[in-house]
Order: C-alpha cells, then sequence, then structure tokens
C-alpha cells in the first residue's frame, strides 16, 4: 500500500496477496487451532465477557512485526536494486520476488512466533502438533514451486540461493523482533477481573 501511492506500483501482485492471505488466515489458523493443549492452560485465569479480543500483548506483538516489516521491506523496495546489485531488463522482476519470497518467510516465522505471545520460547512441544508441522512444511514447498515454476502464474522469477537466503534471513529476523517485543510489559499478571494467576493446575482433590 505504502509503495502503490509513493511510487503509483505495487510489489505484489493479486495472486501474491491471495497466497499470503492463504498463509495467515487459512493456513495459519489451522496450524494455530490444532495445536495440543498444555499444562499452562489450567494456571490462567478466566475471562470476563467483557474483555478485549484482542489485547495489549497481541496489539503489542501486532505493531512491532508491522513495524519491522515495513521498514525492510521498504528498504528492499526502494533501495533494493543498488544493495542487491541487480541490473538487466530483470532486475525489477527480480527485486519484486525476493519482496514477495521475504513477505512470505516473515509470516511463516510470525506463525511460529504466534504459538505463545508471551513467552520468549516458542518452540517447546511444537514437534508434537503433526498439524502444525504439515502445514509448516506444506507452505514452504508451495512457496518453493510458486517462485520457481509458477513464474507466469504468479509474476516471479527464479531466485538463485543467494536471494532465497536472504528471504530466509529477513524471515528469521523476526523471531529476535519478537524476542526484544516480548520484553516490553505491556500488561501485568494480575488479571482486571482481580483474578492472579494460580500457582498449580486444579488438584486432585477438586477434579475427584
Amino acid at each position: 500500500f505504502v509503495s502503490a501511492c509513493i511510487t503509483g506500483s505495487a510489489p505484489l501482485t493479486a495472486v501474491q496477496l491471495l497466497w499470503v492471505n492463504m498463509i495467515m488466515d487459512t493456513l495459519g489458523a489451522l496450524a494455530l487451532a490444532t495445536e495440543p493443549p498444555n499444562e499452562g492452560l489450567m494456571k490462567r485465569p478466566p475471562i470476563a465477557r467483557t474483555a478485549s479480543f484482542i489485547t495489549k500483548t497481541m496489539w503489542r506483538n501486532i505493531a512491532g512485526q508491522s513495524v519491522y516489516q515495513l521498514i525492510v521491506l521498504g528498504i528492499l523496495n526502494f533501495a533494493g536494486k543498488s544493495l542487491l546489485k541487480l541490473d538487466g531488463p530483470d532486475s525489477t522482476a527480480v527485486l519484486n520476488t525476493v519482496i514477495f519470497n521475504s513477505f512470505v518467510f516473515c509470516q511463516v516465522f510470525n506463525e511460529i512466533n504466534s504459538r505463545d505471545i508471551e513467552k520468549i520460547n516458542v518452540f517447546k512441544g511444537m514437534f508434537n502438533s503433526w498439524v502444525f508441522t504439515g502445514v509448516m512444511t506444506v507452505t514452504v514447498v508451495f512457496q518453493v514451486i510458486i517462485v520457481e515454476f509458477l513464474g507466469a502464474f504468479a509474476t516471479t522469477v527464479p531466485l538463485s540461493w543467494q536471494h532465497w537466503l536472504l528471504s530466509i534471513l529477513i524471515g528469521s529476523l523476526s523471531m529476535i523482533v519478537a524476542v526484544f517485543l516480548k520484553c516490553i510489559p505491556v500488561e501485568s499478571c494480575r488479571h482486571h477481573d482481580g483474578y492472579e494467576l494460580l500457582p498449580s493446575g486444579p488438584s486432585s482433590s477438586i477434579s475427584a
């Protein structure tokens, strides 16, 4: 949107945006919604009916990741040709593909970040959910197919291994950004209804 307003052209096509939306909405929701329960769920306090659906913690993570992606992809869009030393008739197509690829990998790594919006260790138990692992694998495989083999359909061009590595690096840096964001306090441990986190799960006597 910012690029379209400034330069009059968008680096992402309609097909590419549809694929990104599918990653974030359909595949992302499927991966996160099928996560197996853990003991930490029983330690969470009750949530009031009037509680906001999007918490302050979510807003912090969304805003931080949005700023990171806007800065990095903006630099690529406006200075990418000189930074990546691209020239020739296909330089614009290569740059737009790198931007698209980097944007997709930002969403892939953000899905991993979203497994826990407060804790830094988001890898705990990740491989216990075969659906989550499968969705991540399918997303990456289809991204490779789209970039390398479906250029006529998705308006992409094959990338060199250096550009693939750059795209993955840009996406993975969002995990470091997430670590810094999670160190920013936005909500106390006390719930707004006065509840505090339980020291442990329900005792066996209560469950009996």
